[in-house]
């Protein structure tokens, strides 16, 4: 209760209850460490297009893939089940490793009477931004078995380690 200016008492109005403020809050918190760290990562990813689907038609539209930092190169290890090697394609451009692939249908189909089919094709896109000290000159891509590795080679000063000494103050 509080007290007007002639004295008498009069019921405050009650504070407006937000029980979801806090959450939400905490929620954007969350989310904003977790782009914070991402972009942390070398080989950083490009929106939508970078997102992994596992399944279904999905697929279709960004392959898995693995990275992997070796002492000498990085490794980045696409699935590209079904692919042939003619229609896939590897570019480095303004500092993005692209990789490009269609399935093709080589014949048409119509009235051959399925009962199911779950073969997907169509094309795929990966786009990875490429940390500093790769060697873009000397990129390599193989196809194997439907597993696309493309070795980028670190330059010699990303590949040299440097102790720094520390001194005190």
């Amino acid at each position: 209760m509080s007290v007007s200016s002639d004295g008498s008492e009069r019921a405050s109005a009650p504070a407006e209850w937000r029980p979801f403020e806090n959450v939400r809050r905490d929620i954007d918190h969350l989310i904003d460490d977790l782009a914070r760290s991402l972009k942390r990562v070398p080989f950083d990813f490009l929106g939508a297009a970078t997102t992994p689907f596992t399944g279904g038609a999905l697929w279709q539209l960004s392959p898995v893939a693995d990275i992997q930092n070796k002492p000498t190169c990085y490794e980045v290890t696409a699935e590209l089940p079904g692919i042939d090697e003619k229609h896939v394609e590897v570019k480095v451009t303004d500092g993005m490793l692209m990789i490009k692939g269609e399935k093709r249908q080589d014949q048409e189909r119509k009235g051959e009477g399925f009962y199911l089919s779950e073969r997907r094709f169509g094309a795929i896109e990966r786009a990875f931004r490429m940390p500093p000290g790769v060697d873009a000159s000397k990129i390599e891509a193989v196809l194997k078995n439907g597993v696309l590795t493309v070795t980028l080679p670190k330059t010699a000063e990303a590949k040299a380690e440097k102790t720094i000494a520390v001194q005190a103050a």
